[in-house]
Order: C-alpha cells, then sequence, then structure tokens
C-alpha cells in the first residue's frame, strides 16, 4: 500500500475515533449507576450440627447468620459446596429497609424494592441488576467458615 494511502486511512481513523468514543460514552451516561454496598469484615464460623443450621442439611436450604452488612444467607447446594451472601439487597443499598430474606425457600427476596434472587445469588426479578454479595466459604468437617 502506498504512504499516501497509509496516511490517508491513518488519518480517517484518527479524526473518527474520538467521536465514536464521545458517543458511546454518551450512551452510557443515562444509564442507572447502582451505589455500592458498604464493605464489612466477615469471618464467621457456622457449625453446621448446631440445631439452628438443620437446613443446611438438605441441598437448597438456607439459613440466617450474623455478619456482614445486614447479616448473611448461607445455601448449601449440595454437601461439599455451601455459598454466604449478604442480606443487603444491592438496588440502593444504603435504605434502611433494603434487606433480603429466604422466601418459601425457593428465592431469595427484598420485599422493599420487590427484588428476586436465586439461591446462587442472581438477580431474577425486580429493579436489582447486580448479583447479591457472595463471600468465601470454606468447609471443614462439620465447620463453615465464612470470610472476605
Amino acid at each position: 500500500m502506498p504512504v499516501s494511502h497509509l496516511f490517508r486511512h491513518t488519518t480517517i481513523v484518527a479524526t473518527l475515533l474520538p467521536g465514536l468514543l464521545l458517543t458511546l460514552m454518551a450512551c452510557n451516561s443515562g444509564s442507572t449507576v447502582q451505589p455500592q454496598i458498604p464493605l464489612a469484615a466477615v469471618n464467621e464460623l457456622l457449625v453446621l450440627t448446631d440445631q439452628q443450621n438443620a437446613s443446611l442439611r438438605f441441598d437448597n436450604g438456607a439459613v440466617y447468620h450474623k455478619g456482614g452488612v445486614r447479616g448473611l444467607i448461607v445455601v448449601r447446594q449440595n454437601a461439599s459446596t455451601y455459598l454466604a451472601f449478604d442480606r443487603n439487597c444491592p438496588y440502593q443499598p444504603q435504605d434502611t429497609c433494603a434487606r433480603v430474606f429466604i422466601s418459601q425457600l425457593i428465592q431469595l427476596h427484598d420485599p422493599c424494592c420487590q427484588s428476586r434472587f436465586s439461591f446462587t445469588g442472581q438477580p431474577q426479578g425486580g429493579p436489582a441488576t447486580l448479583p447479591l454479595r457472595r463471600y468465601n466459604t470454606a468447609l471443614s468437617g462439620n465447620n463453615l467458615t465464612i470470610t472476605n
């Protein structure tokens, strides 16, 4: 390709690129940004054999536990996999009523904003578009450690 063609293509790209970037940024400027859930140190121990954790003896069982910003929800996926989520709803988390509850053991639900979440923490309805904040879990015998 002759140098003059290369120069012309480079000039066209250099001229169009800033306009394209501004257009893309303008498209995102109208999007709703959800505030972040505040950070909280989490270092909790659940003893799975305790009676208050009896629901965690079955797949898709869930219990409340202390910790996090507004408390934790712990879900058993199977005998070796547990998930732990903050109960603070990611949609308008600063609202005092933004708390997720276990709803009929089929989903997680925030009655304040009507957001619904799966037992994997993913949004399934309502205005929330972000998943629940998930914490690390480690199983050792009958002890489940939850940390961040």
